[in-house]
C-alpha cells in the first residue's frame, strides 16, 4: 500500500467520508486531497471545507458544478427520454460520471496517483464511479474502503471516529431510518425503513422536495416550456440557464405533488432494491419533451428513438456514460433533437402533468391532411391498396395453413 503517495477523495464532509479520509491516511500513509461537488443537493458545502481543514488537509476542492451537471449530463440524457425499467429517471446514475470526471481532472492537476470514493460494495455507485475513472485514466489506482476495511457496522464506524477524534453529530449516532442522496435532478431514499417492499412508507416524513399528491393544491398550475434543439430554454417565456430552469421546475412540480416514484429496481450488481425517488422537475420535463417530440419528429425517427431508449437508459444506469456505445447512441439522439423546437403548455395538478397544447415552427402536423372534413390532399381510396399490400403475407400464410 505504500506505493500510493496522493489520493483524491470524493468528500461530502459527512461521517462516512470523514472516517474514510482518516482511514486513508492511516492505512496508506498517503496525502489526501478532498473534492466536494455542489450538484444542487441543497446543502451548505463550506462546512465540508472547514472539516477537511480541521483534519489537516492542505489541498481542498469545493466546486459548484450545477450548470455543467444539467447542461452536459441531465439535458443530453433527457433528449433520449431515458427511463430505466420503465419508471426511474436516473437521477443518481447521471451524477456519478461528472464526479468521476472531475476527480480524475483534479488527480492530474495535483499529481495524485489514486482516487477514492465512499460507495459500498453492495451498490451501483461503486461501479459507476470506477468505470468513469478507468475510462478517463486507465492507469489510475482506485481505493474503495468499503471493500477493504473490516468495519461492518455503524457502531464500528462510530468507535473508529471516536478513537481518532472525528466529530460525530448526535443525529448520526443512532441508526438512520433510511439514507438519502440528493442532487438538482432528484432525491433518492433507500434502506432500513424502506427495505420491506410491502410496507407503505411514511411519505410525509420522507419527501423533502415535494408534497404528496393528496396534499397538493386543489387548483392546477398552468405553465409553458420553450424548447430549442431538444433542450428546455424558458418557462412562461422567461429564458433561464439550465440549472436555474431545472430548479424552477422542481419548485413548480414539487408544489403540485409531481414526481414521486416508489419502485423496486434491479441493481447492476445482481440484487433488487426498493427506493422512494423524488424527481419533480424531471418528471415535468419528461412529459413536456414527449409532447414537443410528438409534433416535430417523423414517426420513423421517433419510433427508432423509442427502441434505442431502453439500451441507453441501461448504459447510464450501469455506469457506461463514457463508453463508445453510449456516445454513438447520443449522436443519433442529438441529431433527432435538432428538430425539437417550440412551446408546450401544461397543467400541473395533484401529481399529474397534463399536456394542454403544443406548437412548433418545425411541426409536421397538418390540419389539411388529418381533418375529418372533405379535403383535396388525401384520397381515401388509396388506403385499400395500402391495406391489401400489408395484408398479403398474412393472407398467404393463412391460405397455406388451410
Amino acid at each position: 500500500m505504500s506505493d500510493v503517495k496522493k489520493v483524491v477523495l470524493a468528500y461530502s464532509g459527512g461521517l462516512d467520508t470523514s472516517i474514510i479520509l482518516r482511514w486513508l491516511q492511516d492505512t496508506y500513509g498517503c496525502e489526501v486531497v478532498t473534492f466536494t461537488a455542489d450538484l444542487g443537493q441543497g446543502e451548505e458545502l463550506e462546512p465540508a471545507r472547514k472539516k477537511a481543514e480541521m483534519m489537516g488537509i492542505k489541498e481542498i476542492f469545493v466546486e459548484d458544478l450545477r450548470e455543467e451537471f444539467v447542461r452536459d449530463y441531465v439535458f443530453p440524457m433527457f433528449r433520449a427520454n431515458a427511463l430505466y425499467e420503465g419508471t426511474y429517471l436516473l437521477g443518481t446514475s447521471i451524477a456519478r460520471p461528472l464526479i468521476a470526471k472531475r476527480q480524475i481532472e483534479i488527480a492530474r492537476q495535483v499529481g495524485a496517483d489514486a482516487v477514492s470514493h465512499g460507495a459500498t460494495g453492495k451498490g451501483n455507485d461503486q461501479v459507476r464511479f470506477e468505470l468513469g475513472y478507468y475510462a478517463l485514466k486507465p492507469d489510475i489506482k482506485v481505493i474503495a474502503p468499503w471493500r477493504e476495511w473490516d468495519m461492518a457496522s455503524r457502531s464500528a464506524l462510530i468507535a473508529y471516529a471516536e478513537k481518532h477524534q472525528i466529530p460525530v453529530p448526535k443525529d448520526k449516532r443512532g441508526e438512520a431510518p433510511f439514507s438519502q442522496d440528493a442532487n438538482l435532478l432528484h432525491i433518492s431514499s433507500e434502506g432500513k425503513a424502506l427495505e420491506d417492499p410491502w410496507q407503505e412508507p411514511d411519505y410525509d416524513h420522507i419527501l423533502t422536495r415535494m408534497v404528496t399528491p393528496m396534499a397538493a393544491p386543489d387548483k392546477p398550475t398552468e405553465i409553458t416550456i420553450d424548447f430549442e434543439k431538444g433542450d428546455p430554454t424558458a418557462i412562461n417565456g422567461e429564458k433561464m440557464s439550465p440549472a436555474t430552469l431545472l430548479a424552477r421546475l422542481n419548485e413548480l412540480g414539487g408544489a403540485n405533488g409531481i414526481g414521486m416514484t416508489d419502485i423496486v429496481e434491479n441493481r447492476f450488481v445482481g440484487m433488487k432494491s426498493r427506493g422512494v425517488y423524488e424527481t419533480p422537475g424531471g418528471t415535468v420535463l419528461f412529459h413536456a419533451r414527449r409532447a414537443a417530440e410528438s409534433l416535430t419528429l417523423d414517426s420513423g425517427a421517433m419510433h427508432t428513438k423509442d427502441e434505442m431508449m431502453p439500451r441507453y437508459a441501461e448504459l447510464v444506469y450501469n455506469g457506461f456514460w463514457f463508453a463508445p456505445e453510449r456516445e454513438m447512441l447520443q449522436a443519433a439522439i442529438d441529431k433527432a433533437a435538432e428538430r425539437v423546437n417550440g412551446t408546450v403548455r401544461l397543467k400541473l395538478y395533484k401529481g399529474n402533468v397534463i399536456v394542454t397544447g403544443r406548437k412548433s415552427p418545425n411541426s409536421l402536423y397538418s390540419e389539411d391532411i388529418v381533418t375529418f372534413e372533405e379535403d383535396s390532399v388525401y384520397d381515401q381510396k388509396d388506403a385499400e391498396g395500402f391495406i391489401k399490400l400489408n395484408a398479403l403475407r398474412l393472407r398467404v400464410a393463412r391460405s397455406i395453413e388451410k
